[in-house]
């Protein structure tokens, strides 16, 4: 159970600690969405559900706020696996603890991205006692694998020209615009040839991974684009598989290799060597780095012909990754950038999965086409797709304003004012006619790895700040 002694916020916890137990993940929607359809129902409140499983919950205004704007309360309902080892995350519930001031979750991810807001709006849903104006809650799906049910939702059973997206990690940011984004997957056809030796397993782990928008700028090492660098620097080895990371918008933290060599101890000694050289030159930003080498059996394998283990090689030591620009305009904002965040060999095929973002489309534009020319280094396929565009920045925001102002008096400070280079729904939702939008959060800290955690205080500071945005709203 979270630990709290804030009364107004306890609901929101017990709802958090509810929806854990509930499997999440991105694609595997059903279950959250019967949830809150089912919490609608108990409530006595109108809803709709749509084939993406987003579901739109109604709330009227309470006394003295019936000519107010409506105002739509938004979060998604989908969440990153990740976990330190085996975890069935479409069959069990997550475990979650305090540890002093913070709530985690034992060996996996929180999935306090995205949970902590649908606990706050279904708390104030549920609530008699909160003032508010008429609230259209949005409970939207697949945001972590391209905003996928917000794309998908028909805007036309909304009526409020007002939003507070909750996806936000910062309490004392606001953020006002964030980055577009798509997708981009090579797939490419394998042959094989049968070579007899000694299988070598080499796993690089205990990198920090980590959101591949907001955390872009911190210089993590990808660990796709390091087992690249290992492989070019080895030799006498074929290759019999290779593997790092399951979702595109994450750093991969670890990345597995599979090799068949004739001389597996001078193998082992060279790849060491290596190793021990680059744990030493990234110690001092991945200072959990390291490397396991197994020896496996002796027998004839199927490994990947010579010419395109080559192409492989080449494909993953040249190819664009991380920090692509930075912005002209606002100073310190990463303005492209693109991430590899899947690499696989399967079956006969390879496969590799960029995300790709930007704040201005043209660029993002440029990158799938840059992509498109770098892979023609070997014979493939490629798609881009789960393009959304940018959330601009709008400078007579009402919403941004009373925000400020009710920030300033509940904190005594000012809020800071900063887009995102990353994707929120935002911007699916910015585009429609004179719509006026804002995002906000908890603190919550190593969002989208196991190390993920939640700030207690925080969390009951945003609560208190939501729902006197919500009283001032008239």
């Amino acid at each position: 159970m979270i630990k709290t002694n804030d009364i107004a916020t306890k609901r929101v916890f017990e709802i958090f600690e509810e929806i854990s137990l509930i499997p999440r993940g991105s694609g595997d929607m059903e279950k959250i969405a019967d949830f809150c359809e089912n919490f609608a129902k108990k409530n006595g409140l109108r809803y709709i559900r749509d084939k993406a499983n987003n579901v739109v919950i109604f709330k009227e205004a309470t006394k003295g706020y019936e000519k107010a704007e409506p105002i739509i309360l938004q979060g998604h309902l989908d969440m990153v696996c990740q976990s330190e080892g085996e975890f069935d995350f479409l069959n069990n519930g997550l475990e979650i603890y305090t540890d002093g001031d913070f709530v985690k979750a034992r060996g996996t991810t929180l999935g306090a991205d995205n949970g902590i807001a649908v606990s706050y709006i279904l708390s104030i849903l549920e609530s008699k006692e909160i003032s508010h104006p008429k609230i259209e809650a949005v409970f939207t799906t697949d945001e972590e694998i391209g905003l996928l049910g917000a794309k998908a939702l028909d805007k036309s059973i909304l009526t409020a020209k007002k939003m507070i997206n909750l996806d936000s990690e910062e309490e004392d940011i606001l953020t006002v615009s964030c980055a577009g984004g798509s997708d981009f997957a090579i797939n490419a056809p394998l042959s094989f040839e049968k070579v007899k030796g000694t299988k070598v397993k080499l796993t690089l782990k205990g990198l920090k991974g980590g959101h591949s928008g907001v955390e872009i700028h911190k210089g993590r090492v990808n660990s796709n684009i390091l087992a690249g660098r290992v492989l070019n620097l080895l030799e006498n080895f074929d290759l019999i598989s290779i593997a790092g990371g399951n979702k595109s918008n994450a750093i991969p933290n670890s990345s597995v290799i599979e090799f068949c060599v004739k001389d597996a101890n001078s193998f082992i000694e060279a790849a060491e060597k290596h190793l021990n050289i680059i744990k030493g030159e990234i110690s001092a930003r991945e200072e959990d780095f390291c490397f396991e080498i197994e020896t496996l059996e002796t027998n004839e394998f199927n490994v990947i012909e010579r010419n395109l283990r080559d192409d492989i090689i080449y494909l993953l030591t040249t190819a664009p990754n991380g920090i692509v620009d930075m912005s002209a305009e606002i100073e310190g904002l990463v303005e492209t950038s693109l991430n590899l965040g899947i690499l696989k060999t399967e079956g006969d095929n390879l496969y590799l999965h960029f995300a790709l973002r930007s704040n201005k489309a043209s660029a993002l534009l440029y990158l799938e086409k840059k992509l498109e020319r770098f892979s023609k280094c070997i014979e493939c396929k490629t798609e881009s797709f789960g393009f959304y565009p940018p959330w601009e920045f709008k400078d007579n925001s009402s919403l941004q304003a009373l925000y400020k102002k009710c920030f300033r008096e509940e904190f005594g400070y000012e809020t800071k004012v900063e887009a995102i280079h990353a994707g929120l729904e935002c911007s699916v939702f910015a585009s429609l006619e004179d719509f006026d939008c804002i995002s906000i959060g908890p603190s919550l800290f190593d969002v989208h790895t196991v190390k993920e955690k939640m700030s207690i205080p925080s969390a009951e500071r945003m609560y208190k700040l939501l729902l006197r945005i919500l009283r001032e709203s008239k």
